[in-house]
């Protein structure tokens, strides 16, 4: 008995700092249903009883509307359904914007599998191995069809849809190994799409990073593809040639031919590789060729990782 007990769980350990306040609302609406149903069913009951015809010529009494009722039963309502609405609104935007001092880890979902690179150059399949207490901003998009990327112990899940990112981070709060799976149905496999998520001491993490295959970082890889496509030709870091400098440009705003202003983020930056056209810029030709076809997602997310390289101290001193 004692096996069983230890063997089947209610719900999955909470192990991230997002995790005990979902489990709080869960339990607060699980328990507000519960609650009403019991009394919805009991008066039902009770009138069903007390108020039951009791011979064919029985005509009940007429009865009257009653206003401090009526107020009262709109009240609460009310009031529960805007208490809800701010506590989970609350919970949502607390889970939207991951920490600026978040490690970001790059994920790609194709099927059947899970593909996540981290900066410093490791590659992992169907696993993730990250430090303990530390925020980590997933960048996610998908190769062919919507997956979702959901980890249950950390009660995170996010769609990863193809040809957009989309962003999720966590922090765990508990070393041990959680499940991966995922969420959205994505073919024939699709219970098979599962993986883990090993989360570390910091010192057992840089040991896992020191130990594993000796990857070139991101950066490195994106600037030698940058250097191969011939991209160095426009994209000068004097901002004399036919596209605009690309050094410092990541994360600031930047206004467009339409006279839309947008923030150059990763989803604007592959927009920009994928399908130029899209992003013109008022005072550069459209001479960019599409790369579409040219690069798949990890060389386009590795583009990515080097323009968001440039600019920062050790780029402007190379």
């Amino acid at each position: 008995m004692a096996m069983f007990q230890q063997s089947v769980q209610l719900r999955p350990p909470a192990a991230s700092t997002i995790a005990e306040g979902v489990d709080r609302l869960h339990f607060f609406l699980t328990g507000l249903t519960l609650f009403f149903t019991a009394i919805i069913f009991a008066a039902i009951f009770y009138f069903m009883v007390r108020h039951r015809r009791r011979s064919p010529d029985e005509r009940p009494a007429g009865i009257e509307g009653s206003l401090p009722l009526e107020i009262l039963w709109t009240l609460i309502p009310t009031f529960l359904c805007v208490w809800i609405f701010v506590w989970a609104a609350s919970l949502y935007f607390e889970n939207s914007r991951p920490p600026t001092r978040s490690t970001e880890i790059f994920v790609i979902g194709k099927q059947w599998m899970w593909h996540l690179q981290h900066p410093e150059g490791p590659r992992e399949i169907n696993e993730l191995h990250v430090p303990v207490n530390t925020p980590v901003k997933l960048t996610m998009t998908s190769e062919d069809v919507i997956h979702d990327f959901y980890i249950p112990a950390f009660r995170v899940k996010k769609d990863v849809l193809p040809g957009r990112y989309t962003s999720l981070w966590f922090e765990a709060t508990q070393t041990g190994t959680y499940h991966l799976f995922c969420a959205q149905y994505c073919g024939a496999d699709h219970s098979e799409m599962i993986g883990w998520i090993f989360v570390m001491t910091p010192t057992d993490y840089a040991a896992w990073l020191a130990g594993g295959a000796k990857n070139e970082p991101m950066e490195v890889t994106g600037e030698k593809l940058f250097t191969r496509l011939g991209c160095v030709t426009c994209h000068t870091p004097d901002d004399k040639g036919r596209g605009p400098s690309l050094v410092g440009l990541y994360g600031k705003p930047e206004k467009l031919r339409s006279g839309d202003t947008r923030i150059v983020d990763e989803a604007l930056i592959r927009q920009a590789i994928v399908n130029p056209n899209s992003v013109l810029l008022p005072n550069f030709a459209p001479v960019m060729p599409t790369f579409q076809g040219q690069v798949n997602e990890e060389q386009v997310l590795q583009l990515i990782a080097y323009v968001k390289s440039l600019g920062t101290e050790e780029r402007q001193k190379k």
